[in-house]
């Protein structure tokens, strides 16, 4: 025995040297002045040199001034990489969490490959990182092959998550070959303290064999035969006898060792151990204390490092040793989808998905239903499930299980003080459907996983959540999770346990109908978890409520020893979200319910995302204010009756221009990103004309005239940069001549920027919206600011021709370089910008014709596609202004199609086609495309066509609305002249049109009513009984309201 080991062993080790190439040094860090600083502006960065690990190493302060940013340094190192290989370096810090990038870019300086290290808690003294292959993703770029093969330069990268200022060491940083070995020649050999006979047993796959030992204290070593790494390991334990200590070690010689884990155990549940960066040849596993007389191990499997890769991979695999049902769903490689409840303003908001799991906060834990009944265990996946919300529209959400015998419903809302005392309330109804009584427990299982899924990864990774400690209160029936947040029960628990990670996660103990005896816990993995249970005996027809309350705050301002306190701020709920999202009466026939449903829901939802008066376009991977989502979003509050959201959101966002008046494409809690997008410039101006344009406020507009001259001066300054001799003389940039610089644009161009002309359409919005500021105020600036917006309305639409012509299209191009085509982008050109009418008649044609084409091929059943983005309902407004409104209805259906869930009245930012795989889907309910629906929606029953001087009413309706029987009416709807409202009635023999407002009109204004009716079966006109002459159009255009239209057929 021992010497087949030990030729073993000799083998392995002159193949290891064999195999193994020598590091090479990349960077000693010595010195720096080959050592270039990159940083974004309003950032501080500087170098000097500090004692390394071996002579010197580079030190790296940063301050991030006004909260957002980056800062690093970048040098040349040309590296042709091998198959496979590794990056070693040193790192220590005193910095705040921050993102930490390592990035590898090419020759130019375009394509990047990083690993990017998110919220990465930096070390406090030196640690050595390895970064292999497997673990660099491409990052962006134009590159069409993204394989990394080779590279020019090196970046370290502190990227702002919490902002802050600190100071980052690097030092050593070395490259070294790594050669395939062909591990299937080798063989691991395991050397235990006692009874190696029966060590076959342990890898045998089979539960029921086991290796055994009576000694107290136990060993098996490991000999991998060379270095491997290891991802951690997972025990199988024979019935009960189990170590309740283990401790781990590793070694490159079997003689020295580093314990890199000891674990505590008290339950004979499967253990799962996650290591990380973890290599050796040898590994030692010491047990000792065992619970019973002997130690019993039916299964070890060593992991590799894959197994564990990061946090969720960890779960993932765990969750497949379980049945279906008991982790959340998207453990199971399945999509799970979520709404979100809160309240307007608060910069909290919570998830339930549409299993019903609902999360404590973001990043936050879980609180997971099951039912044990009948000696089973119910789960999500046991039962048929649902979704609603309260009245179809409001943000009060609801998940319906369906069992055999019964039913549960989910049913959660907020209530309280946004920012100060707000509270998630969350009632569990269980209703027996059967004809006999039932009886068993509610658990409701406090787990750590967030709601949003593992594959969503912007902002903040989803999936895993922290749990270190719980403690339970029975007398005040109350929960503390890590110390900060509070799970309060308003109806009595029978009973309540919660288990550290290593002791099995909490599914162990109610899958058995049993709870831990734990009532207070400290996990030093973090992954802690517990469960409450609710013993319930229910006759037939007959309901059982359980109440619980997630405070966001330490404060709550209601009295939870109110009878009623729940039906009392469901009330309240309901009263406030129908305030504010019915001021439109719409009276339709049934067929619009879900239309006008979702346009109600996402006004909530809006509100409901929206961080004090920050406007966001979501609530986790979009938890941000980009003036772009913010302004158009606040167009549509403001034509659904909202004002003072869209004025204090102006009002904020024009705290953080900055002082050379350049507008921040986002704003986010740490402050402005300085990252260029320069459509932000003319969707600020924009922003601040609508709300005008609904309000008539003059003052407000004076207030903010020194900052959109301020804008205006730094539009000058960047279209200047393309106005020069180069780019008027030379063929290949007169594209560009006189447009604003590239960008990433409106995020279309992240892989490499560009001259788009998203951007230059919206500077073209803003330079009009300047002019017609100044006009109002009789400012002096009106002459200047006519003779910047001509300059740049001529060379935009020279910039089109050429690009056309260069490119050889026929369509409206999204960017003067690629001449891509890009109807959604394009949209914009027509609302809110306002140029139907100076766009070429025949590229605007066949922009949206082509578009159509798509469409219609994508609708087809057979069609293949992966993906979409919802902001295609833009499209929708585009094709009323283009007066077909067939199209319109036809692309509204269609879209209406693909929510998910369905009654949750949202889209997230991405639709896949397979709506079941674990996908990255943006945000949801994402509502920048739901202030797009809304916008476009709102065109089916008015809009301002600013450059014909007049209102168009009724544009777009469908017509089994206006053939309803009971006949349709909308009241209230806000324009930029006032409120207008009409109704309609149609019979056989005329169809009449009652027209009224209160609509204060400028000089000149007409009102034009759009009508479907084929204008060849009209008889007369009569408009307040006034024959109507010469029409020859489904247009009629009338001067003054109130007005009643009858047109006979």
């Amino acid at each position: 025995m021992k010497i087949n080991i030990l030729i073993i062993i000799i083998n392995c080790l002159v193949i290891i040297s064999a195999i193994n190439a020598q590091s090479i040094s990349i960077n000693s860090f010595d010195s720096f002045e080959n050592i270039k600083l990159i940083k974004s502006d309003n950032v501080e960065i500087d170098l000097s040199g500090i004692d390394g690990i071996k002579n010197k190493a580079l030190n790296i302060n940063y301050k991030f001034v006004k909260g957002t940013g980056y800062a690093g340094i970048q040098f040349d190192r040309e590296i042709d990489l091998s198959d496979d290989f590794e990056f070693t370096f040193y790192i220590k810090a005193n910095s705040p969490n921050n993102n930490f990038e390592i990035k590898f870019l090419d020759q130019k300086g375009e394509n990047v490959w990083w690993v990017n290290n998110v919220n990465y808690e930096f070390p406090k003294d030196w640690k050595k990182v390895r970064i292999k292959r497997r673990q660099i993703n491409f990052a962006w770029g134009p590159a069409y092959d993204k394989t990394l093969r080779k590279i020019s330069k090196i970046e370290f990268t502190i990227a702002s998550f919490n902002g802050g200022s600190g100071s980052v060491q690097i030092d050593d940083l070395q490259y070294k070959k790594l050669s395939k070995i062909d591990i299937t020649k080798l063989k691991t050999n395991i050397i235990a303290s006692a009874n190696s006979n029966l060590l076959k047993n342990i890898k045998d796959n089979n539960l029921e064999t086991y290796w055994t030992s009576k000694k107290k204290n136990n060993t098996l070593i490991y000999n991998f035969g060379y270095s491997k790494e290891i991802g951690g390991i997972t025990f199988d334990w024979f019935k009960n006898n189990f170590a309740k200590i283990i401790t781990i070690s590793i070694s490159d010689d079997n003689s020295h060792w580093d314990k890199i884990l000891k674990v505590n155990k008290a339950t004979n549940y499967k253990s799962f151990l996650k290591f990380d960066d973890i290599e050796a040849q040898y590994l030692k596993l010491d047990f000792s204390e065992n619970k019973k007389d002997e130690l019993s191990i039916s299964e070890i499997k060593i992991q590799d490092a894959d197994w564990s890769a990061d946090i969720n991979k960890f779960f993932i695999n765990i969750a497949k040793e379980y049945p279906r049902g008991y982790f959340p769903k998207y453990l199971n490689a399945e999509s799970s989808f979520w709404t979100i409840t809160g309240v307007n303003e608060d910069v909290k908001e919570t998830l339930i998905n549409e299993e019903g799991m609902i999360e404590s906060d973001k990043q936050g834990f879980s609180i997971e239903p099951f039912i044990f009944s009948n000696g089973k265990l119910y789960t999500w996946s046991d039962a048929s499930i649902s979704q609603h919300l309260m009245n179809d529209y409001l943000p009060i959400p609801s998940v319906k299980w369906t069992l055999p015998k019964m039913e549960m419903n989910i049913e959660t809302f907020t209530s309280g003080a946004p920012n100060q005392s707000s509270a998630i309330f969350t009632k569990y109804t269980l209703k027996n459907i059967s004809q006999e009584e039932i009886d068993g427990n509610l658990y409701l299982a406090i787990r750590p996983f967030q709601v949003n899924p593992y594959y969503q990864f912007l902002n903040g990774n989803g999936g895993a959540a922290k749990v270190k400690t719980i403690n339970y209160d029975k007398e005040k029936k109350q929960v503390n999770v890590n110390d900060i947040k509070k799970i309060i029960s308003l109806s009595e628990i029978d009973s309540a346990g919660f288990t550290t990670f290593y002791d099995g996660d909490i599914i162990n103990y109610i899958s058995n109908n049993i709870l831990p005896a734990n009532k207070n816990i400290v996990d030093e993995f973090y992954f802690g978890s517990g469960a409450l249970k609710y013993q319930y005996k229910i006759s037939p027809n007959e309901e059982k409520e359980i109440v619980i309350l997630l405070p966001m705050y330490e404060n709550i301002d209601f009295n939870l020893k109110e009878e009623n306190v729940y039906e009392t701020k469901l009330m309240d709920a309901v009263n406030f979200w129908n305030s504010k999202v019915n001021n439109i009466e719409f009276s339709l026939p049934e067929s619009a319910d879900k239309l006008i449903n979702v346009l109600k829901s996402n006004i909530a939802y809006i509100l409901i995302n929206r961080d004090k008066f920050g406007i966001q376009p979501g609530s986790r991977s979009y938890d941000r204010s980009w003036i772009r989502d913010g302004s158009l979003t606040s167009s549509a509050l403001l034509k659904m009756g909202l004002k003072n959201e869209v004025k204090e959101f102006a009002n904020w966002y024009s705290n953080y221009i900055f002082e050379n008046g350049k507008v921040p494409c986002v704003v986010d809690k740490r402050g402005p990103d300085s990252v260029p997008e320069n459509d932000s410039h003319g969707e600020y101006i924009y922003l601040i004309k609508e709300y005008f344009n609904f309000t008539k406020d003059t003052t407000f507009l004076s207030d903010h005239f020194e900052k959109i001259k301020l804008v205006m001066s730094y539009i000058k300054y960047l279209t200047d940069q393309r106005s020069t001799e180069e780019y008027k003389s030379n063929d290949s940039l007169k594209m560009f001549y006189g447009l604003v610089p590239e960008s990433i644009s409106h995020e279309g161009y992240s892989a490499k920027p560009m001259h788009s002309y998203w951007d230059d359409f919206f500077i073209l919005k803003g330079m009009k919206d300047a002019i017609s500021i100044a006009e109002i105020l009789n400012k002096t600036e009106v002459s200047e600011f006519i003779k910047q917006k001509n300059e740049f309305e001529k060379n935009l639409y020279s910039s089109i021709d050429l690009t056309t012509s260069r490119h050889k299209i026929n369509y409206i191009p999204g960017c003067a370089e690629l001449g891509d085509f890009d109807a959604t982008s394009t949209t914009i050109a027509l609302t809110p910008c306002n140029e139907i009418k100076n766009l070429r008649n025949d590229l605007l044609t066949n922009t949206f014709d082509k578009y159509y084409d798509f469409f219609k091929n994508r609708m087809n059943e057979n069609s293949e596609w992966l993906n979409y983005t919802p902001y295609e309902v833009r499209t929708i407004g585009s094709f009323v202004l283009l007066d077909k409104p067939e199209i319109a209805h036809t692309i509204i259906d269609y879209f209406l199609q693909y929510q998910k869930p369905e009654n949750w009245n949202h889209w997230a930012e991405i639709v896949w086609h397979n709506s079941k795989s674990p996908n990255f889907i943006g945000d949801m309910p994402h509502t920048w495309v739901g202030s797009d629906f809304i916008n476009s929606i709102r065109n089916l029953f008015v809009y301002e066509d600013e450059l014909n001087n007049s209102l168009i009413i009724a544009p777009a309706l469908y017509d089994e609305w206006i053939d309803n029987p009971n006949g349709m009416s909308v009241k209230n709807l806000p324009t930029y002249y006032g409120k207008i409202s009409y109704s309609i009635k149609n019979d056989d023999e005329k169809c009449t049109y009652e027209i009224y407002g209160d609509l204060k009109t400028p000089e000149n204004m007409k009102y034009i009513l759009r009508f479907s009716k084929d204008i060849f079966k009209i008889k007369k006109i009569l408009i307040n009984n006034v024959k109507y002459e010469n029409f020859l159009s489904d247009e009629i255009m009338f001067k003054s309201i109130p007005a009643k239209i009858e047109i006979y057929f």
